[in-house]
């Protein structure tokens, strides 16, 4: 099968990315969508590496010629979300639905693919392209990467479609772009009482309560105001009835932070105010602090090529603000260098959001960027 730089390349994926939003699958979950995947790249002479995951696929164009080994990625699962868009090829799964735009990163990947394999003979090292499952739940990247596929990888890069850019724009940016994810619990025991005598035992509501406000000063107080971060409570749970005071509550939320040190701040600064708090109404408390992903930054060198490679193919770059949402692609940059874009879909509505509707035109120009991208990080990655 051979794909021209026409009209015809962008009335495909187009075609293929309305055939996955109809047929969208949770993580773990994207049995149809690899199939497709591995049918799709198959009919276009791609090599697809043994991965040894039930879902996920892994591409392999290139290494006619000696070079480096640069990889692109994307995520292939959706969400449990009803989609009420009323689009003709709206989802057909019952509460699950594409509202993260997982469809066109992965046909943008895919037109990338095939424009890719058509230089192959022309490319200066290989290219791996991994089709990712379990974005959504902050896993996928780290089963990716234990398969060892990517051991040879000098450099990654991905994207997501951000609604509030138009379609022709790309937003790249060096250094922090998305922020790391944790989850706190926090366990607070006490002894329980009437609540018409509250001096007979512990008043865990009125601790949780001062814990909550407490937490809030982490950010005011104990950061540099020119740090960026988000401390949020959640869920609190305590007590089943009215009149009985709990001996038990429990409070959980979310941090999100752009550096490890201001992470491991907050984490230390959560633990002296709990100790603490709890200690002076004399009840326990306890953190558990979960880290549940790093934040993306952005390596200068590949965001100075990507702004080459956005002016090769046409696109407008922006300078996007940082965002305190997190993606699992963060992992990957632990093991080698990366660089994370968002590109514009001229969205009508924000991410995991129901009703959302992009720009199917933007599939075809993130195809393009990205194999520009890649045949870039191939000429110039040492």
């Amino acid at each position: 099968m051979t794909i021209k730089e026409t009209d015809s390349l962008d009335e495909m994926l187009i075609e293929r990315r309305r055939e996955l939003h109809r047929h969208p699958e949770l993580a773990f979950e994207e049995k149809e969508t690899t199939a497709k995947l591995k049918s799709w790249l198959t009919a276009a002479s791609v090599t697809l590496a043994d991965l040894p995951l039930e879902t996920g696929v892994l591409g392999v164009i290139g290494g006619k010629k000696p070079g480096p080994v640069i990889a692109l990625r994307t995520d292939i699962d959706a969400l449990p979300i009803a989609e009420q868009t009323g689009l003709p090829f709206a989802s057909e799964v019952p509460g699950k639905m594409h509202a993260c735009g997982h469809d066109l990163h992965m046909t943008s990947m895919l037109g990338a693919a095939l424009l890719l394999k058509e230089r192959e003979n022309e490319l200066n090292g290989t290219v791996k392209i991994i089709f990712q499952p379990a974005e959504e739940i902050g896993e996928g990247a780290r089963r990716v990467l234990e398969t060892h596929l990517l051991d040879d990888a000098q450099a990654i890069c991905g994207m997501h479609i951000m609604p509030g850019l138009p379609v022709g724009t790309v937003g790249i940016k060096s250094g922090p772009l998305m922020a790391g994810v944790d989850h706190f619990i926090i366990d607070l025991n006490g002894k329980g009482t009437h609540g018409a005598v509250p001096e007979q035992g512990d008043d865990l509501i009125v601790v949780s309560a001062q814990i909550i406000s407490a937490l809030q000063s982490i950010v005011s107080r104990n950061l540099s105001p020119l740090d960026q971060a988000v401390i949020s409570t959640t869920r609190i749970t305590a007590g089943n009835t009215w009149n009985v005071m709990p001996d038990h509550a429990q409070l959980e939320g979310t941090v999100r932070t752009f550096t490890e040190q201001t992470r491991g701040k907050i984490e230390q600064r959560m633990n002296e105010l709990v100790t603490r708090i709890a200690g002076a109404f004399s009840v326990s408390g306890k953190v558990h602090y979960l880290r549940q992903g790093p934040p993306i930054v952005n390596n200068p060198q590949l965001a100075d090529l990507a702004e080459e490679a956005a002016r090769a193919t046409g696109l407008k770059v922006v300078d996007p603000e940082p965002t305190t949402i997190g993606e699992d692609f963060a992992y990957y940059q632990k093991q080698m260098s990366s660089l994370f874009v968002f590109m514009g879909v001229s969205g009508n509505s924000g991410l995991h959001h129901a009703d959302l509707v992009v720009d199917e035109r933007a599939i075809g120009k993130s195809a393009r960027f990205f194999a520009a991208l890649a045949e870039q990080l191939l000429n110039k990655t040492e």
